[in-house]
């Protein structure tokens, strides 16, 4: 395929569409009477995108995607995206895109970009960025279904049916990975491991996800600065991937990998085995939690998946091959345990 050549293929592609090529980013919005408008940037050949994929993703921008008029994707190779108070290098740190998270542009110049993501109000750096077709193209890739929670202490069951044992609570407001629906359930994946919920209770929507605020991402006071440190170390493998029997915080780990590789970083070494580790340690109650205890879930055969607690009612953990390392509330399936490594 070609590349665009002249702006008649673009105009005769985006009629009824304003082309606003900005100094960094290509962004694309609607407006009645179209007409091409270019600001500081030499040619659509910036784009990289061939002629299909240009006039497609234009097509797409007639209208709001995913919730978002002006789309932009976080574009790292690893690890995430920092959003600044203020459009410098300086600026206090407010909060973290994962890679392949979404945000509102709202505005863009010199190198930053004013974006919204989630509770996240800031700027990033346009390096790091994709806007208007290219970020357009890769939502499509990345967009997921969830099935969200209308009510507190909903109940997941192994089966289809009102008779069907339960196998947790989940809180008003928490995704879960939509598989699908079939008549009044809701099949979904919680830790990779299949289960229903009775479809009069959720809504099933198409996400992508969004940036992480710093408090979700801090402690509280008191805390010791090793617990500071293995939290800081644990965090840094955020977003990487999930892999059943892994320990590698950077190829893939499973849950028990994740804690096991985490603490062996500190001296301290667990058992590659969720069920195992929640007796290597002491016992505490959810009021006793610091950063670097572990919380323990459990399906109808005992305990299966383990995450480490990083303060604010936040855990991190290596959840499916879906989600791979993320954070979640402590509480987004029901706690069955906690236990304490660190004696400190």
């Amino acid at each position: 395929m070609k590349y665009l050549k002249n702006s008649r293929k673009i105009m005769a592609a985006v009629t009824g569409l304003t082309i606003c090529l900005a100094m960094e980013p290509l962004s694309v919005s609607a407006m009645s009477g179209g007409s091409l408008q270019t600001s500081g940037i030499a040619s659509i050949l910036d784009t990289g995108l061939t002629e299909e994929q240009y006039i497609q993703a234009a097509e797409e921008a007639k209208g709001a995607a995913w919730g978002y008029t002006n789309i932009g994707i976080a574009n790292v190779e690893s690890g995430n995206l920092n959003v600044r108070a203020v459009p410098s290098t300086d600026g206090k740190l407010v909060g973290k895109m994962p890679k392949d998270s979404a945000c509102e542009v709202l505005e863009a110049a010199d190198g930053w970009a004013h974006i919204q993501s989630g509770e996240v109000d800031g700027y990033v750096s346009t390096d790091y960025l994709l806007t208007g077709p290219e970020a357009r193209l890769t939502a499509k890739d990345l967009v997921r279904t969830v099935a969200i929670s209308n009510g507190d202490g909903l109940n997941v069951r192994d089966g289809a049916s009102m008779d069907s044992a339960v196998l947790t609570q989940i809180p008003k407001g928490e995704e879960l990975e939509y598989v699908e629906t079939s008549g009044d359930w809701v099949k979904v994946s919680i830790d990779g491991e299949d289960a229903y919920i009775s479809a009069e209770y959720v809504t099933v929507e198409e996400k992508l996800d969004t940036a992480i605020t710093m408090s979700e991402l801090l402690y509280g006071q008191g805390v010791s600065d090793v617990r500071v440190e293995l939290v800081e170390y644990a965090k840094q493998f955020l977003g990487n991937r999930y892999v059943y029997g892994g320990s590698s915080l950077t190829k893939g780990t499973d849950c028990s990998g994740f804690t096991m590789s985490v603490y062996k970083k500190f001296g301290v070494k667990l058992s590659h085995h969720a069920a195992s580790q929640a007796n290597e340690g002491t016992k505490i109650s959810a009021s006793e939690l610091q950063p670097g205890d572990l919380v323990f879930y459990a399906n109808s055969k005992g305990i299966n998946h383990v995450a480490l607690y990083i303060g604010g009612g936040q855990v991190i953990h290596a959840s499916s091959p879906k989600t791979g390392i993320k954070i979640s509330k402590y509480n987004y399936r029901t706690p069955v345990k906690y236990v304490k490594i660190l004696q400190d």
